[in-house]
């Protein structure tokens, strides 16, 4: 690691440690369930990646190979999150992107690798979707890195999911 790394890093760290925890808090989701409701709702390895901020191992993900058209959509409330259009080969072992849909996210600054990074949640129930990185391809360059776990895959032609209330 070279110096200038080193100083962003720590610089991040501290900037985040200095922070009040609201401003660190993602902001307010329009759908709200108890722990209980999303537990009846979602599986174990969903409910912790969502809710708990989890993340899925790695090459896990069925969705790693879907290569059909249509729509992901969050796992926990059903909003369309991805059209299938803007999915791409990352090489990372997680479904990526390099667009969601419009309005579809909302972010917040993740300090749990010390150095700060975008997390970004589905915009109406705050479920965690992932991070998003910079090194992705064209036209965006963003990398919308998904645990496979929090999406569920509509393929075209099959009606959406009615959104979860």
């Amino acid at each position: 690691m070279n110096k200038r790394t080193l100083l962003k890093t720590l610089s991040g760290w501290f900037a985040g440690a200095a922070l009040p925890a609201a401003a660190l808090a993602a902001p307010p989701f329009p759908l709200k369930k108890s722990e209980a409701e999303w537990k009846k709702l979602v599986s174990p390895a969903a409910y912790n990646v969502l809710f708990e901020h989890g993340t899925e191992r790695a090459g896990t993900s069925a969705l790693n190979a879907e290569k059909r058209p249509g729509t992901y959509v969050c796992a926990a409330c059903n909003l369309p999150l991805f059209d299938a259009a803007h999915k791409y080969e990352s090489g990372t072992g997680w479904p990526s992107f390099w667009q969601p849909l419009p309005d579809a996210m909302g972010t917040s600054t993740d300090f749990k690798a010390i150095y700060p990074r975008t997390e970004y949640h589905c915009a109406r129930c705050g479920g965690h979707q992932g991070h998003v990185f910079n090194d992705g391809p064209k036209p965006t360059g963003k990398r919308y890195c998904n645990n496979g776990v929090a999406l569920a895959f509509v393929s075209q032609g099959i009606t959406l999911p009615a959104l979860r209330t």
